[in-house]
């Protein structure tokens, strides 16, 4: 049994999910990108591993700033995986009721921003809650799911609405239900996941639409570019404005928190 080329044609499979879904993913690009034009930030979110993709968008090589990565530490540092900051607070965290609340309240959230929330099940309660909270802000919202995952999980939330119920867009991860996709003889369960290979794919379409839909606009943005390309100063001086860019933009997030 040849289980690197099943998984590389698992993967194959994920890709032509990830490309029948073109049309929504212009439509979410679209959405992004109307919130840097108009100067604020698309909010990207995602806890455990989902962690992954918010960092796959911004801030890396070939991303530019317009994206705000709420990256939370207690539900996203678990590589000690026991003891102390281990995964099973992490896993405990990710269902506590009222924390994204916490999370967002933060921030001051405008109708001009947009939502990316990534959850492989959908079912967590703090992206769902983070998903709800934005749409009660009038803030429109992309999810990233893995749909036979999630339909085939139950919500931890009492009235068990999944992510997919607070979103405006949801995309797929074209990964299998169970997230890992090689079986193998005599092993029992499954490896190899591909949720953040489908993930992973989904992101940077979006980022390559949003891309040319800011430079149509005559805003291209400030790509993090390698010296090996761009040369080491032109590389320079992009990751440095790009990164004034940044604040700046996340500077109007602190304005007028607690004022309205």
């Amino acid at each position: 049994m040849d289980v690197i080329d099943d998984y590389l044609q698992q993967c194959r499979k994920i890709t032509d999910t990830v490309e029948a879904q073109k049309e929504t993913l212009q439509q979410a690009a679209q959405l992004f990108a109307g919130t840097v034009l108009a100067g604020r930030m698309v909010h990207v979110f995602g806890s455990g591993h989902s962690r992954i993709m918010v960092e796959e968008m911004w801030p890396r090589y070939g991303s530019f700033p317009g994206f705000n990565p709420i990256v939370e530490l207690s539900l996203t540092f678990h590589n000690l995986v026991v003891g102390a900051n281990g995964q099973r607070q992490a896993m405990f965290l990710e269902n506590v009721e009222g924390l994204a609340d916490r999370i967002l309240r933060n921030f001051d959230i405008d109708p001009t921003d947009s939502a990316l929330i990534i959850s492989s099940s959908g079912c967590n309660i703090v992206p769902i809650e983070m998903a709800e909270i934005f749409q009660q802000k009038k803030v429109k919202v992309v999810s990233i799911i893995t749909q036979q995952h999630s339909a085939a999980s139950t919500s931890k939330r009492k009235d068990e609405k999944k992510l997919g119920d607070f979103s405006d867009i949801i995309l797929d991860t074209g990964a299998p239900k169970g997230d890992a996709m090689v079986y193998l003889p005599g092993l029992d369960t499954p490896v190899s996941p591909g949720s953040t290979v489908g993930g992973a794919l989904i992101v940077n379409c979006i980022k390559a639409e949003v891309a040319k839909l800011l430079t149509a606009a005559g805003k291209p943005p400030k790509v993090l570019t390698a010296g090996c390309i761009a040369g080491n100063e032109k590389a320079k001086i992009l990751f440095e404005s790009a990164y004034d860019e940044h604040a700046h933009r996340l500077s109007k997030l602190y304005q007028n928190v607690g004022t309205k």
